[in-house]
């Protein structure tokens, strides 16, 4: 028994370290990918729509029945070099786009702008 109350200490604090850790490295990350779209050129480039995918986060609160969903959208581009790349959208851009549009893709970074079809 007391084995447990001298490790249990250790235990609460390597998970909390993990746990906060985990959070500011992400945060971390998200900033530092923001501030490198920040400093990227605009580019505006002929590009054809290949595919489209949603990703859906489902979390249920607490003891409660009621779920919160939220929905990520992404678009894969094919540029004139044949090289491919996915971008995340926002839903009214995500629904505007139909595989298989070609047009003047302009983005920045890793940051969609705009898709104008021709």
């Amino acid at each position: 028994m007391d084995f447990m109350f001298q490790i249990f200490p250790v235990f609460f604090f390597v998970t909390f370290a993990l746990v906060f850790g985990t959070i500011i490295f992400t945060m971390f990350k998200g900033v530092a990918q923001w501030n490198k779209n920040n400093h990227s050129p605009r580019l505006t480039v002929d590009a054809t729509v290949i595919a489209k995918r949603t990703e859906v986060f489902r979390r249920r609160r607490g003891n409660s029945s009621l779920m919160h969903s939220a929905t990520t959208y992404y678009a894969t581009f094919q540029v004139e070099s044949g090289d491919r790349f996915e971008l995340q959208l926002q839903g009214p851009e995500y629904g505007l786009l139909v595989e298989g549009d070609r047009g003047k893709l302009t983005f920045q970074g890793t940051r969609f702008l705009e898709f104008q079809r021709t």
